[in-house]
């Protein structure tokens, strides 16, 4: 008595030849009656695949499917395979593969192996993995809702340790207000408006108005400011910016350029401000010329001849020995005459001797 195929009534195998060429799926030749009929679909397929001398690795390497997963297939170890779609879908692409008919194929296997409308089992080899941001948020809920707990308890303890509030009674607020409303408060004259001490005085530029007063000339205003200073100065009327400490100390206050230690002629000019310094020789060669900053020296040469240009004459201070002489008399200086002249001590007054007179003879 022939088998129960289910809808299958037969499959058939396809002949395929015996010697090594390469298989092609689509070389479909003559169908052979399998003799002996399979007990089920696994049996089936594993027996065409033998057939065409095919082995699991080569199936699997056709069909995309692991070759564990064809193994349980052909011995129907369902549990071994994925879920039912699935495994559906890889008897499908077997059939294909060896040539039978793929809808029959399909149809033998729902009969051997019936729906019994179990849930879903996922791939084989797929790892669920939970969303880490629920643990985030899980643990950050739980801390919020710690911290309005020790809230809540901290309020509580300072309510408790609180002192009692004092009320006054009903008639002493009663008496403290009648008082108020019978009382006068006397308002004093309005105080005058602050004087404002923060504004600073206007910045004057120097030499400005002399400027402005000679039509804008800078040689102009030079001329105007010298011989002011010099009227001043006859007048006996000293600017206190420009008065000095003759005597005082010479004190570094900035970088000390010109001649090295030693090998100066003992002139040094000290700016008091930031102005500009250029020194020439007789024939013009410049020796020396930079601007100087508040508190810059420069320590003059042994070179004879030279003479020393400056913006501001008033804001050099020249030191001698190391002792303050005098500012700059000019802005056109030679250094040499710079140089006190050496003090030469008075002469003694020569005392004359009377010659003795002479003694009359006897």
């Amino acid at each position: 008595m022939p088998r129960d195929m289910g809808n299958v009534e037969r499959l058939h195998l396809d002949d395929v030849e015996t010697d090594e060429a390469p298989f092609d799926a689509a070389d479909v030749a003559v169908e052979a009656p399998i003799q002996d009929e399979p007990a089920d679909i696994g049996e089936a397929l594993k027996a065409a695949r033998e057939a065409r001398g095919l082995s699991l690795r080569e199936v699997a390497d056709a069909t995309r499917i692991r070759q564990s997963y064809v193994e349980a297939l052909e011995a129907m170890r369902l549990d071994e395979l994925p879920s039912r779609p699935f495994t559906i879908g890889y008897v499908r692409a077997y059939a294909a593969l060896l040539g039978m008919d793929a809808d029959a194929a399909v149809a033998r296997f729902k009969t051997d192996a019936p729906d019994e409308g179990g849930e879903l089992r996922a791939p084989v080899g797929v790892r669920r993995e939970r969303d880490p941001r629920l643990a985030l948020i899980f643990a950050g809920g739980v801390l919020v809702v710690g911290a309005i707990l020790l809230w809540n308890v901290a309020q509580r303890a300072i309510a408790k340790d609180a002192p009692t509030p004092q009320i006054a009674p009903a008639a002493a607020s009663t008496q403290v207000q009648a008082h108020a409303n019978n009382s006068s408060v006397a308002l004093g004259a309005p105080l005058p408006a602050p004087v404002e001490s923060t504004t600073p005085e206007p910045y004057k530029t120097p030499g400005l108005d002399d400027a402005a007063a000679n039509g804008g000339s800078v040689d102009a205003a030079k001329a105007a400011a010298k011989a002011r200073a010099e009227a001043e100065a006859k007048a006996g009327i000293v600017d206190p910016a420009h008065q000095i400490k003759v005597g005082a100390p010479f004190k570094p206050k900035g970088a000390m350029m010109g001649a090295a230690s030693g090998e100066g002629s003992g002139v040094v000019l000290q700016a008091r401000k930031a102005a500009t310094l250029v020194v020439r020789g007789v024939d013009g060669q410049v020796y020396f010329a930079r601007a100087l900053a508040a508190g810059d020296a420069y320590r003059a040469p042994r070179t004879p001849g030279l003479i020393a240009d400056v913006s501001d004459p008033m804001v050099f201070e020249v030191y001698y020995g190391g002792a303050l002489v005098s500012h700059l008399p000019s802005a056109s200086t030679a250094l040499g005459k710079l140089v006190p002249a050496p003090k030469v001590a008075p002469a003694a007054p020569a005392v004359a001797q009377a010659a003795p007179a002479a003694t009359p003879p006897r």
